[in-house]
């Protein structure tokens, strides 16, 4: 479920975005739940950061949409701010409040689809994503952002952490389908690492914090698309 604002003072644009939302939701088989505001004092009354992503129109009556940007990103450093506008020189100024982006009215529905393809992946790298983990002394619950890789040992599989080491009865093979979806590889039979730590290839092996981790052969082209794929996402 993603939290989504529409900040807008004319209905019929209001009513355009929430269409267009739903359409989105259609096509992409996502789920949103939508507030609607219709002034920017509206949303800043009582914010409590219970969103995901902002659409807020620049020029309204009472608080104009930079105004009631500035107040938000003091109380919330992570929601999405896209700002809806037909006049393209307020694009610089978002960027003071931290806007992911702009779009200038009239709003077409690709236009907005484009917009929200950029703001859901940016959206997804901050969801935090857990593992319940259990290990001899009981459960560990492990962010898996903080994994630098997995090492298959046996029947057992160990967790190198930037929290510590973690070892518990599982399989590699179960392990990869959980995390490949979250940015892991199986750069080997006994590893799965995380791409985010991957700090480059040397003499056929990937450095992974600091460690050399052999690449197998048959695995190299496909982990170099994996790796370039990650990047292009992270930067996108």
């Amino acid at each position: 479920m993603v939290r989504i604002a529409i900040v807008e003072d004319e209905k019929i644009y209001a009513e355009q975005l929430t269409n267009y939302l739903r359409q989105y939701e259609r096509e992409q088989g996502i789920q949103f739940s939508i507030t609607h505001y219709q002034d920017g004092e509206d949303i800043v009354e009582n914010y409590g950061a219970e969103f995901d992503l902002i659409l807020m129109d620049v020029q309204m009556q009472f608080m104009d949409g930079m105004t009631a940007a500035s107040k938000i990103r003091a109380l919330d450093e992570e929601v999405m701010i896209i700002f809806i506008t037909n006049m393209s020189q307020y694009a610089i100024r978002g960027y003071e409040v931290g806007a992911l982006d702009y779009i200038l009215k009239p709003v077409s529905f690709f236009a907005l689809s484009k917009k929200l393809d950029r703001a859901l992946r940016h959206i997804k790298r901050k969801k935090k994503y857990y593992l319940l983990v259990p290990i001899s002394e009981g459960i560990q619950k492990i962010d898996i952002t903080t994994i630098y890789y997995i090492e298959s040992q046996g029947h057992n599989i160990t967790y190198y952490t930037k929290i510590g080491i973690f070892t518990t009865r599982s399989t590699i093979s179960e392990m990869e389908q959980v995390l490949e979806k979250h940015g892991f590889f199986r750069c080997q039979k006994g590893y799965l690492v995380n791409l985010q730590y991957v700090e480059g290839i040397r003499n056929g092996s990937c450095i992974v914090a600091g460690k050399a981790i052999s690449l197998s052969r048959p695995k190299k082209n496909s982990f170099l698309e994996a790796m370039t794929n990650y990047i292009s996402e992270v930067q996108a």
